[in-house]
């Protein structure tokens, strides 16, 4: 499918003497405005109100966006990897934007399959196109630091919370006096329509600017004083290369997919019901020791270590490898779950710093995942691997909020009575997907040979640039 060409990959190659730490505000700029998906809980009980419906029914909103990104990441991965960063993040913002109109209108109008359409799976789209974006371009950029690279690629989308949250209560609270964050009030549904709006608006500004910016390396491009030698002497790193039709024929492919699919799971089922949580673990009767507004910062809170986790965790990796740092996410996970299960409820800032480290490495393990793929697999079609493998984010999409609001909605209280012990079956179904995790990621060992692509194979660049001519 070719592109217009001022978004081809050759009218964005980058001259010589460019600086390459001027790509990742391209790739904030796009992932700041789709992580805004983590923020859906902030307005999540008003929507149930306003259709008159129950916490699964709104869930699914969120779960067939994760869905379809992990669908369109793979369906779109090698169009990504030939076509370029930049045509990836106009279509990712068009997908995106019209999502977040699409879906006003089906709340303006109540019709419920209007939002699942527009924000789930037009918005969801988007979400897959632009999350893989920016991410084999900046492990390009930054071969001596694959870890960092990606980190910074794809913190912008655990932080995007951090932004979207406090700025979704304030302008809700614009569009409905009525609603001031308190305890006892919910924002109408035409205050959460008028919210989609001027989200579009805003996101199409800020991903449009990441497209116009973001640049790719010549061929033959590498940082001075980088040897390409060196990684080889690094556990599970590659020199060589794998596609990714054959990448999916070998086991390490599933059992990452399994790694993955755990991890997130058993951190997407917190993110997505986040306020009312915290609440709930706190509630006294009909009223809860944590206000509204509390836990909307909470929701704040989260997406500051989820967007941290990202960042920190991914570039210990380049130091400690990337399997040992996926046995520190599932591994220590497990204990902070029973921790949270079991004594969370005793004090506030046991549950607020124990779920606050969960989400860390969630993060983590998301930017890790790219550079553990470009270790075992290479640089070759690794976006595409890449958006292949996140469909396990598409199954955790579905499972994660299943297993929590499923749970939830069989306890005997309704929204806003709920406590703490009906939230405890969920957390330990969590603590069995993490020790599944850890297994398969002991078992995960270097590619191969057979599935090596042959040394005269054209290099990634190269390749793609001939098939945009």
């Amino acid at each position: 499918m070719a592109v217009p060409a001022f978004l081809a990959r050759e009218r964005i190659v980058a001259r010589p003497g460019f600086n390459r730490w001027l790509i990742p505000p391209a790739a904030l700029a796009v992932h700041l405005c789709i992580g805004q998906a983590y923020a859906t809980s902030v307005y999540k009980t008003a929507l149930v109100e306003h259709f008159d419906t129950s916490l699964t029914a709104i869930g699914i909103i969120f779960s067939i966006a994760i869905v379809m990104l992990g669908l369109s990441a793979a369906v779109f991965g090698k169009w990504v990897d030939r076509n370029g960063p930049r045509a990836a993040m106009a279509t990712s913002a068009v997908f995106w934007v019209t999502g977040f109109l699409v879906g006003s209108l089906g709340i303006a109008t109540e019709q419920l399959w209007l939002l699942y359409l527009g924000y789930g799976v037009i918005g969801g789209i988007g979400l897959g196109i632009g999350y893989i974006s920016p991410v084999s371009t900046l492990i390009k950029w930054f071969p001596d630091r694959p870890g960092l690279a990606t980190g910074m690629a794809i913190m912008g989308f655990g932080g995007g919370a951090l932004i979207a949250s406090p700025l979704s209560r304030q302008l809700m609270n614009l569009y409905d006096p009525d609603y001031d964050g308190t305890a006892g009030t919910v924002p109408s549904g035409e205050a959460v329509a008028l919210l989609f709006l001027t989200l579009a608006v805003l996101y199409a500004l800020f991903m449009s600017f990441g497209a116009l910016i973001v640049r790719v390396p010549a061929d033959g491009w590498k940082p001075d004083g980088f040897d390409p030698s060196t990684v080889k002497s690094k556990a599970l790193v590659t020199t060589d290369n794998v596609s990714a039709d054959n990448a999916i024929r070998t086991p390490q492919f599933w059992l990452l997919w399994i790694v993955l699919f755990c991890n997130v799971t058993a951190g997407i089922g917190i993110l997505e019901q986040a306020a009312p949580m915290i609440q709930d673990f706190f509630r006294d009767g009909e009223t809860s020791a944590v206000a509204a507004a509390t836990a909307a910062g909470f929701v704040g809170l989260l997406s500051l270590f989820n967007m941290g986790g990202r960042f920190v965790w991914s570039s210990t990796s380049d130091y400690i490898g990337r399997k040992p740092i996926y046995m520190i996410y599932l591994g220590v996970g497990i204990v902070l779950y029973v921790i949270l299960a079991t004594l969370g409820s005793t004090a506030t800032w046991i549950f607020v710093l124990t779920a606050a480290v969960i989400i860390s490495f969630y993060g983590g393990g998301f930017a890790t995942i790219p550079a553990y793929l470009r270790d075992l697999f290479g640089t070759f079609q690794v976006g595409a691997i890449h958006g292949r493998l996140l469909t396990a984010w598409s199954a955790a999409g579905i499972a994660g909020p299943l297993i929590i609001n499923g749970v939830l909605d069989m306890a005997e209280g309704e929204p806003g009575e709920l406590v703490a012990g009906d939230y405890r079956p969920a957390l330990f179904i969590m603590v069995g997907l993490l020790v599944v995790g850890f297994i398969a990621n002991l078992l995960v060992k270097p590619v191969a040979d057979k599935w090596h692509e042959p040394k005269s194979a054209p290099s990634p660049s190269t390749q793609e640039a001939s098939a945009v001519r």
